[in-house]
C-alpha cells in the first residue's frame, strides 16, 4: 500500500474504444486499476462492438490523437505506454513519432483483428507497423495471427515460436513476446530479446469467454514496467494475471464474453 495522497505509477494506453467493455481502452483501464497503477488514455478509434463482433469502427483524426497524447504526457507524465488498435498508417506513424520522443518503456500490441476475426488495422498500415512502430517498442506482443500478418511466418507448433520471434525481432523491438494461446495443449508463450529466452507456461482453461486477453496482457506488462520491474518479471506477472482473468471469464451477451479483470477482488 502506498501512502495516502501519493500518486501511483502512471500508464498511458493508446488504443481504440470497445463499446462492449471487454477489450480496448476499457480493458486496459480495468487492468491498470486492478494492478495498482493510474491508467490514462488516448483514444484512436471508436468501435460499435459487442459479444458477437465489431459492427462498425471509426478512427479519430491524427490531430485529435496527437492532442490527447501531448495533453497527458506534457502535464501528467508517464512511466509506461501501451499501444493497441491504431487502425491506419497515418495513426501508426503519428503514434510512433510521439512515442519516440517519450522517455518511458513501450508495450506494442500490434492489433490486427478482433477476437471475432474483424479487421482492426488497414492492410496499408502493416508496413508502418513494421518500420515505424516496432522499432520503438520495448516489448512487442503479437499473437500467432499477427505474426503471420507482419512476417508471413505461420506458427503451427511450439517449435515454431523461436523462428517467429526472430522474424519479429528483425523489425527492431527490444523484446518480443510470441503469444502461443492459439496452439493446442498447454498455453505457452515465448519471450526473447535474441540473447535471453523465457518460456511461460500456464494451464489451458476450458472457457470460451476470452474477449480482451491481448489488450489485458499488454496492459498488465506495461503496468509492471511502470512499477520498475524488468521485462521478464513484468511479463511473468502479467501472464499470471491474465491466466486468472481467463479462468474467471464470464458470459455476456449472446457470444464471447470477456475475461474478468477484477478476478483477484
Amino acid at each position: 500500500m502506498r501512502p495516502a495522497g501519493q500518486a501511483p505509477p502512471r500508464v498511458l494506453t493508446v488504443a481504440g474504444s470497445d463499446s462492449g467493455g471487454g477489450a480496448g481502452i476499457q480493458a486496459d483501464l480495468k487492468t491498470m486499476l486492478a494492478l495498482g497503477v493510474h491508467g490514462m488514455s488516448v483514444i484512436t478509434a471508436v468501435t460499435a462492438q459487442n459479444s458477437l463482433g465489431v459492427q462498425g469502427a471509426w478512427e479519430l483524426p491524427v490531430e485529435a490523437v496527437r492532442a490527447q497524447y501531448r495533453s497527458v504526457v506534457d502535464d501528467i507524465g508517464v512511466q509506461a505506454v501501451k499501444t493497441g488498435m491504431l487502425a491506419s498508417a497515418e495513426l501508426v506513424e503519428a503514434v510512433a513519432e510521439l512515442i519516440s520522443g517519450t522517455d518511458a518503456p513501450v508495450v506494442v500490441d500490434p492489433v490486427g483483428v478482433s477476437k471475432h476475426g474483424d479487421p482492426l488495422l488497414a492492410a496499408s498500415a502493416l508496413d508502418s507497423v513494421r518500420t515505424r512502430l516496432l522499432p520503438v517498442a520495448t516489448v512487442a506482443t503479437p499473437n500467432l495471427d499477427e505474426v503471420a500478418q507482419l512476417t508471413g511466418f505461420r506458427v503451427t507448433s511450439e517449435a515454431d515460436l523461436r523462428p517467429a520471434a526472430e522474424a519479429v525481432l528483425a523489425y527492431g523491438p527490444q523484446w518480443v513476446l510470441i503469444k502461443g494461446g492459439h496452439l493446442t495443449g498447454e498455453a505457452v508463450d515465448l519471450l526473447t530479446d535474441g540473447d535471453h529466452e523465457f518460456r511461460l507456461r500456464a494451464p489451458r482453461h476450458d472457457n470460451r469467454h476470452t474477449h480482451g486477453t491481448g489488450c489485458t496482457l499488454a496492459s498488465a506488462i506495461a503496468s509492471g514496467l511502470a512499477k520498475g520491474l524488468a521485462v521478464p518479471e513484468a511479463v511473468a506477472a502479467a501472464k499470471e494475471y491474465v491466466t486468472g482473468a481467463i479462468a474467471h471469464g464470464f458470459a455476456l451477451g449472446a457470444g464471447i464474453g470477456p475475461v474478468d479483470h477484477g478476478w483477484r477482488f
